[in-house]
């Protein structure tokens, strides 16, 4: 090996075609020096100084001959004390998920090439987006996951069958980057706080080569159609330019499709300018929608608005996205399960978590053996989805909500690495029904694309059908009652613009029955039944025949199409 003249730029290591270059930020009073390791060896077999006369800056840097890179590991001594490169692209010394370091960490000085295979990004248009929020360890760490490599990428590629069949066209993947799994002696299962954000997490991966577990990965679900979204919260102390540098890193070295961000921490100014990013989806995650639907599901007063609001507001002008459950929080079963969060297995005396959940237990706290209750939770349940689903902006599942997965009324299980926080997949076998009628509700919304519209309806006429493009409704036609305790809306959706039929949401999420005056058609037009919360989605829509009203139960939502 032989020391040559670096650069500065970029962070990191480079690998190049007979030297790699190393730079790295170290402050002017700080002594740095570059250790070289053979894998495997506990020893290095090069050290090298890295003097603060040479820097540019703050920016010590050097250059390496002679170096074959896949059989080197690397880390610095920084003021005496070894440190593991920020840019670090890979990383050794963390392979089994929750098992504390016992020896320092080294970096990988990552030198494959890898085979795309022409890999393009699907480039789905954002109304046609359907969202699944994953944990990539927890969505097949269960056992009856059923698949080979458990808690991995690989595991991930395993369930793709799975992901079409529901319809799924986009993942939401929690922290990959190789994270701190021990924090003040508890796991920390979501992989918050400071980290590798360059590095895929190596437990992550079978084999240990992240990188290219990763890769395989998002190629394999581009393949099928599907877009990978990697959700990167950033640590509260990231460097704003570390960020900005990362979500490139991605997007040109993993063919990245998007990236939730927290506006709070990343420089969204910035990233939404960078020529780079411009096509990268940029997504948020905020309660609005959230917090008005649950609101509305349980039957709180004084929500009609809100929901008027949420349910037509389109999700690509700001990156907002909508979600009835979320990682953060009660899953869709527990919603309905518990009033309040029971996170005592955190450790934490229940002191953690969201204590405002707007969740309603049907009755009773937790597993009930009642019938009546058992059917009022299912009820509210297909509530939820349809209220998110038929909404026009992107909707984003939680995985395991279209089985019924429970964490036990745990709503913040951001410390359990175990079946509380897996996705417990005997659920699917238990109730597959339900399963079909996710599957079914989805489908319908591709179908339709009134459902789904790129441009913001206005409540407007602007295709003189003599409709306009949205209208709102209450028990009686063209008519919301402005009362604070009305809990009834009609939502009719002109499907003239788009070349769809036009379609007749019917919430009446009151405890009582109502009945609800239908809209008239236009001549030659009728209404079918398409789908009922309690009837499921109808294998053929029912007609109507001359009706000009219908009664609606409580706690029930009903879907007409008119053709």
């Amino acid at each position: 090996m032989k020391r040559l003249e670096g650069r500065p730029v970029p962070f990191g290591v480079t690998v190049q075609e007979k030297k790699v270059n190393f730079s790295i930020a170290v402050k002017e009073k700080y002594t740095c020096q570059l250790l070289l390791y053979r894998t495997g060896s506990s020893e290095p077999e090069a050290v090298y100084e890295m003097k603060a006369e040479d820097a540019i800056g703050e920016v010590r840097f050097l250059a390496v001959e002679g170096i074959q890179a896949r059989n080197y590991e690397y880390q610095y001594r920084i003021n005496g004390k070894a440190a593991l490169d920020p840019y670090v692209k890979e990383v050794s010394g963390r392979g089994k998920f929750g098992q504390e370091e016992e020896t320092a960490l080294r970096g990988k000085i990552v030198s494959e090439g890898f085979d795309w295979e022409g890999d393009s990004r699907p480039g789905l248009p954002q109304e046609d987006v359907v969202a699944y929020n994953m944990h990539v360890r927890g969505f097949s760490m269960h056992s009856s996951s059923k698949v080979k490599k458990k808690g991995t990428f690989e595991g991930i590629v395993e369930k793709i069958p799975y992901l079409l069949e529901l319809g799924i066209n986009q993942i939401h993947c929690m922290p990959v980057y190789d994270f701190q799994e021990i924090v003040n002696g508890k796991i920390n299962y979501w992989g918050y706080g400071p980290a590798f954000y360059f590095a895929p997490k190596a437990s992550y991966a079978a084999n240990g080569r992240s990188v290219k577990g990763l890769k395989n990965m998002v190629k394999a679900c581009h393949k099928a159609g599907i877009e990978v979204v990697l959700n990167l919260p950033f640590d509260a102390a990231a460097d704003p330019q570390l960020i900005v540098e990362c979500l490139r890193y991605y997007m040109l070295e993993y063919h990245i499709d998007g990236f939730v961000l927290n506006p709070y921490v990343a420089p969204m100014e910035s990233i939404r300018k960078d020529p780079l990013l411009k096509g990268v989806k940029i997504i948020k995650y905020e309660e609005g929608f959230q917090n008005a639907m649950r609101r509305y599901l349980k039957g709180d007063e004084g929500t009609i608005p809100e929901v008027m609001y949420w349910q037509k507001r389109l999700s690509e002008k700001d990156g907002l996205i909508n979600y009835i459950t979320n990682h953060t929080g009660f899953t869709l079963h527990d919603l309905v399960t518990y009033d309040v969060k029971h996170n005592e297995a955190n450790g934490e005396k229940n002191q953690d978590g969201p204590d405002y959940n707007h969740s309603w237990n049907c009755g009773v706290e937790g597993p009930s053996r009642k019938k009546s209750i058992q059917e009022l939770r299912r009820r509210q349940m297909k509530n939820a989805l349809l209220l998110l689903f038929l909404s026009q902006g992107t909707p984003c599942l939680l995985a395991g909500d279209e089985f019924g997965n429970t964490q036990q009324g745990n709503n913040n299980v951001y410390c359990q690495d175990n079946e509380m926080a897996w996705l417990n997949w005997n659920m699917l076998k238990k109730d597959p029904e339900f399963f079909q009628f996710v599957k079914g509700l989805i489908a319908f919304r591709k179908g339709h694309p009134v459902l789904h519209q790129a441009k913001e309806l206005l409540g407007s006429d602007l295709t003189g059908c003599g409709i306009p493009d949205i209208s709102y409704h209450g028990k009686n036609a063209w008519q919301v009652t402005e009362t604070h305790t009305q809990r009834e809306l009609g939502i009719l959706l002109s499907g003239a613009g788009v070349k769809d039929a036009d379609c007749f949401i019917i919430c009446n999420l009151h405890w009582m029955e109502h009945t609800f005056a239908i809209p008239a058609l236009a001549k030659g037009k009728r209404w079918y039944r398409a789908i009922s919360t309690t009837e499921g989605i109808m294998k053929e829509p029912v007609e109507l025949g001359n009706k000009k009203e219908i009664p609606i139960g409580g706690r029930t939502i009903q879907v007409l199409i008119g053709k």
